[in-house]
C-alpha cells in the first residue's frame, strides 16, 4: 500500500512537471500558438545584452510576437571566398516571429518600412531584462536600412539604436569634442585678458576713466545738492504749474472756441471761392466782350468826329483872317494887287 502510494505521488509530480514543461514551452513560442506566423530579421549593431531567445516583441508595448534566433551575423551567413570582410560580419542577427492574429490588418513589410517602421532593443524597467520594440519613428530617414553582402533568408526590418545607446553615442560625441577643444590655449589666454584687464583698472586707460567718471559724477551730485538746482527746479514747477493753469482757464477755452469757429468759417469761404473765382471770370469776359463791340462802333464816330473838328478849325480860321469876307462875300484882294 505504502509502495504504490508511493508511485502515485511520483507518478503525479511527473504528470505536472511535463505539463508545466509543456507549457513553457508554448510560453516561449508564442503563449498561444494560434494564428500564423510570420519571421522576420534585423540586425543590431550595439550588445543584446539582456535580449534573450523568448523575449517578447512589442508594439507600443502590446506584445505581438518572440525572438526565435540570436546569433553573430557570420555564423548564419559566411563570407563567400575573394569577398572582403566587411562591417556587416560583425552584426548580431535578430530573428523573431509575429503573430497574425496580434497585428490584424497592417501594410505589407516594404511599404511599413517605406512608413518608418524600425525594431530598437529596450529595456524593462530596471530588472536588466531587454525586449525588441517595433514602432513607426518621424525621422526614419536617418535610420536606412542596412546594406549587407548576403541575401537574407527573411524579410529585413531595419534597427535603430536603442535610447541607451543613443545617448551613449551623444556623450561619446560630446566627449570626443571636449577633448579637441583647447583647453589649455584657452585658459592661458583668459588669464592674459584678466591680467590685461586688471593692469587697466590699476594704472591703464581704464582706470584713468573710472576716476574721471567718479569725478564727474560727484560734481554732478554736488550740483544736484546745491541751493541753484533745486531754486531752477522749483521755478520750472511753478512754471508748468502756470502753464497748466492757463491751458485750463476759461479764456483759453473761448479763445480756442473762436479759433475753430473762425477756422470753420475760413473753410466754408475756402469751399465758395472756387464759384466766386468762376463767376468773376464770366464777369470779366464779358466785360471784354462789350468792351470790344464798344470800341468797334466807337471808331467810326471818332473818325466822323475828327473830320468835323478839321472843319471847324478851318473855319475858325478862315473867320479869323477876314470875318467881314466870310459874313459879306467876296474875299479879299491878294496882298500883291493892294502892293501896287
Amino acid at each position: 500500500m505504502k509502495g504504490s502510494a508511493l508511485y502515485l505521488r511520483v507518478g503525479m509530480l511527473v504528470v505536472a512537471g511535463v505539463v508545466l514543461a509543456a507549457g513553457f514551452v508554448i510560453f516561449l513560442v508564442g503563449g498561444r500558438g494560434q494564428g500564423p506566423t510570420t519571421v522576420f530579421e534585423t540586425y543590431s549593431r550595439e550588445s543584446v545584452q539582456g535580449l534573450d531567445v523568448g523575449a517578447p516583441v512589442r508594439y507600443r508595448g502590446v506584445q505581438i510576437g518572440r525572438v526565435t534566433e540570436l546569433r553573430l551575423a557570420s555564423t548564419e551567413y559566411r563570407r563567400p571566398e575573394g569577398v572582403a570582410f566587411t562591417e556587416g560580419f560583425q552584426l548580431v542577427l535578430i530573428r523573431f516571429a509575429i503573430d497574425g492574429n496580434q497585428i490584424g490588418e497592417v501594410p505589407n513589410a516594404a511599404e511599413a518600412i517605406r512608413l518608418g517602421l524600425r525594431a530598437r532593443i529596450a529595456a524593462q524597467g530596471i530588472t536588466g531584462v531587454n525586449y525588441l520594440e517595433l514602432d513607426f519613428v518621424p525621422n526614419a530617414d536617418r535610420f536606412p536600412a542596412l546594406q549587407v553582402p548576403w541575401t537574407p533568408r527573411y524579410t529585413v526590418i531595419p534597427s535603430i539604436p536603442s535610447t541607451v545607446a543613443q545617448v551613449r553615442g551623444a556623450a561619446e560625441t560630446l566627449i570626443e569634442r571636449l577633448s579637441a577643444v583647447p583647453l589649455e590655449q584657452i585658459a592661458h589666454d583668459l588669464s592674459t585678458a584678466v591680467g590685461a584687464l586688471s593692469r587697466q583698472t590699476t594704472d591703464g586707460d581704464l582706470a584713468v576713466t573710472l576716476r574721471e567718471t567718479a569725478q564727474t559724477m560727484g560734481r554732478v551730485r554736488e550740483i544736484l545738492d546745491s541751493g541753484d538746482i533745486q531754486r531752477t527746479l522749483a521755478e520750472f514747477r511753478r512754471t508748468a504749474e502756470s502753464a497748466q493753469a492757463i491751458a485750463g482757464s476759461p479764456e483759453l477755452r473761448r479763445a480756442l472756441g473762436s479759433t475753430a469757429t473762425a477756422a470753420e468759417e475760413l473753410r466754408r469761404s475756402a469751399e465758395r471761392l472756387p464759384g466766386t473765382l468762376q463767376s468773376f471770370e464770366r464777369t470779366m469776359r464779358t466785360a471784354r466782350e462789350t468792351t470790344t463791340d464798344v470800341q468797334a462802333d466807337l471808331i467810326p464816330i471818332l473818325a466822323d468826329l475828327r473830320a468835323t473838328t478839321a472843319s471847324l478849325r478851318a473855319t475858325a480860321e478862315a473867320l479869323r483872317a477876314s470875318p467881314s469876307q466870310f459874313l459879306l462875300g467876296a474875299p479879299p484882294p491878294a496882298p500883291a494887287d493892294r502892293r501896287r
